[in-house]
């Protein structure tokens, strides 16, 4: 288990903290077996197309707390994805019935003189010229490698701007270089949440935190006749809803992977008691992660009961999927813990997994509990994935194992990775909002979409053949991991 220290401006880096790693194949039962003896090794490539920035991870989550303004330090082209962020902002507010308005996001321009001569105080005056036009209650002040390299001193500027406005002026060290592994971004943004906006409790509520990307709001009716209340952070939080979730009777978490950090800094500097099973995909990962939370809020016995009335109305519904998509074989590309709740929900369904290329792999987490872990959950009740590759967005790789096991449909979590599906004809399915297959009502949900995109293939079968693959036929032909060091024995902890 880490230890979450707030007094640290910047925080440790999953390769150190958590002995993550961007870099394996084999079968997942193998990585499994290795994280837990403590015998992990990242495997390195002699060659990388693109990799994920951890800033942009850091953005995507301050970005939207509803009354903060964020101040990217760094060229401008770092701010090149500013209008993705305010679109999510906008369509994330309407869904919510919330007042619709734009993002309040700046940037520094640093330039070549700034590199040269520093870049303090153009950051200082952007920080005032963010207070003065938009008047939030909070300030982040996001890092850059370009800021990183020069040396400014971004956290000293921020506590004197703090004095000097009278609001939080919050540093934000997630530039890019800092980590191979890009959700070190999201521990960045929990870190400056945890350590300069949450406050120490008054008093414990009956709130529960529910750590989100922003999907749809599915708790309520699973909380409230618990005698609890949902409280969604940090998308579409303002600044005084985040001064007190030190308050809350507990922390549940949408994905261990975005939630890991900032769910144990609650637990273990304020006490709040962290939800410690894998996420609740599927009907034995829903099983558990209820039981698990009747027992965190003392409400088992109302758990049971609410676990016997979903398998009623649920099971007879499976079955008639499972007859649908028996034989049926696909492929996955996600994030971590999203990955392999998805591994879960395809077996669920009667899928045959062929296999799965997850962006980073976290041995541990931060609460140090086993049971936490989501892919030795869906190995150990499912079975294994023959071929399992750790991979930072390769999509060299998945482009060459795609062209040669050719599955029914593939699974992508990120937008950018359904487009190599499509060229080669095989239906593709975006998963957008998380929360649609949460649960024993998501693995229905799930179903439906599934059933859709297989049904729905003529786009991507006249796509496929109009389409020009950017790969030769030499590449094609390779192993997939031609470019992976898989004899190197570097151990990361």
């Amino acid at each position: 288990m880490s230890v979450i220290s707030l007094k640290e401006p910047e925080v440790v880096i999953r390769e150190k903290r958590l002995g993550s790693i961007t870099g394996f194949e084999g079968k997942a039962s193998d990585l499994v077996q290795r994280a837990q003896a403590g015998k992990l090794h990242e495997c390195t490539r002699s060659f990388s197309q693109c990799m994920n920035c951890g800033s942009g991870n850091a953005l995507c989550q301050l970005s939207m707390i509803r009354d903060a303004a964020i101040v990217n330090h760094a060229p401008v082209g770092c701010a090149g994805d500013f209008f993705n962020y305010n679109y999510v902002y906008r369509v994330g507010q309407m869904s919510r019935d919330l007042p619709p308005s734009n993002g309040r996001y700046f940037n520094t321009n640093i330039d070549e003189n700034d590199t040269i001569f520093g870049g303090t105080v153009k950051l200082e005056n952007t920080v005032r010229a963010a207070y003065e036009r938009v008047h939030p209650k909070a300030i982040f002040i996001t890092t850059s490698c370009a800021v990183a390299i020069i040396g400014d001193d971004v956290e000293e500027t921020a506590n004197s701007l703090s004095e000097e406005l009278n609001i939080p002026v919050v540093a934000c060290f997630c530039e890019g270089f800092r980590s191979k592994i890009w959700t070190s971004g999201f521990d960045a943004a929990y870190h400056s949440i945890a350590r300069k906006i949450v406050k120490p409790p008054r008093k414990k509520t009956n709130k529960v935190n529910v750590i989100n990307f922003g999907g749809s709001h599915i708790f309520d009716e699973l909380l409230e006749p618990l005698g609890y209340e949902a409280q969604y952070i940090v998308p579409f939080s303002s600044v005084a809803d985040l001064e007190y979730i030190s308050e809350a009777a507990a922390t549940i978490q949408i994905c261990p992977t975005l939630g890991t950090y900032l769910g144990a800094a609650l637990e273990q500097v304020y006490g709040v008691p962290e939800m410690k099973s894998p996420p609740g995909y599927g009907i034995a990962g829903t099983d558990i992660w209820l039981r698990e939370l009747g027992k965190v809020l003392d409400r088992e016995a109302e758990i049971e009961k609410v676990i016997l009335r979903e398998h009623a109305r649920l099971l007879p519904q499976i079955e008639a999927y499972r007859k649908i998509f028996q034989g049926k074989k696909a492929y996955i590309t996600a994030g971590a813990a999203h990955g392999h709740s998805l591994i879960a929900l395809l077996r669920e369904l009667g899928f045959t997994v062929q296999g799965a290329a997850i962006f980073h792999h976290d041995p541990i987490y931060d609460n140090g509990e086993a049971v936490s872990d989501a892919l030795a959950h869906a190995v150990k009740t499912y079975g294994d994935v023959p071929h399992y590759n750790v991979c930072n967005k390769q999509a060299y790789e998945l482009m060459n194992i795609l062209s040669k096991v050719h599955p029914d449909i593939m699974i992508a979590r990120h937008g950018g990775m359904t487009i190599w599906g499509a060229k080669l004809g095989i239906p593709t399915l975006l998963i957008g909002d998380e929360q649609l297959l949460f649960g024993y009502q998501g693995l229905l949900n799930y179903a439906e979409r599934l059933l859709e995109t297989l049904d729905n293939k003529e786009f991507v079968t006249n796509l496929s053949k109009h389409s020009t693959i950017p790969y030769t036929k030499w590449w094609l032909e390779q192993d997939p991991f031609f470019f992976l060091g898989r004899n190197q024995n570097v151990e990361v902890y």
